[in-house]
């Protein structure tokens, strides 16, 4: 019955010194760190974490003139925008619309048997989820 007594002291003291080493865990990163600031709120949630407000540019005539925003640096200002004949003629043709529909495209590119695999793809899935349920 001793024996019984002191082993079951010596599990609960390894288990107890298992717990505290399993207590200690990295401290989480601040939230100033994340671009994130802490709001308290009442309830069962806790801590909130609420996102920083960036002002955004309201002058007119900077934001017709610059590319406002294209300086990711500190020191410096943002790209003037030039004139419509200083860009190449090539950027005026880019599409910037819907993507063409597979029967306005030519079976001779590339770019009609990729539309084609994509749409093999997504009926496949939705056909084996069909099948699964």
């Amino acid at each position: 019955m001793a024996l019984i007594a002191t082993c079951t002291s010596i599990l609960r003291q390894r288990t107890s010194c298992l717990t505290i080493l399993r207590s200690y865990s990295k401290p989480n990163a601040p939230a100033s760190v994340l671009g994130l600031k802490k709001k308290k709120l009442g309830g069962k949630l806790g801590a909130m974490a609420e996102k920083i407000e960036i002002p955004a540019e309201t002058d007119a005539k900077k934001l017709v003139t610059y590319v406002c925003g294209s300086n990711i640096l500190k020191t410096g200002e943002d790209i003037k925008i030039k004139d419509d004949s200083e860009y190449p003629e090539w950027l005026w043709t880019i599409n910037t619309g819907k993507p063409p529909k597979l029967e306005e495209l030519d079976p001779a590119t590339k770019q009609y048997w990729r539309k084609l695999r994509k749409l093999a793809l997504q009926r496949n899935n939705k056909l084996s989820k069909v099948k699964r349920s």
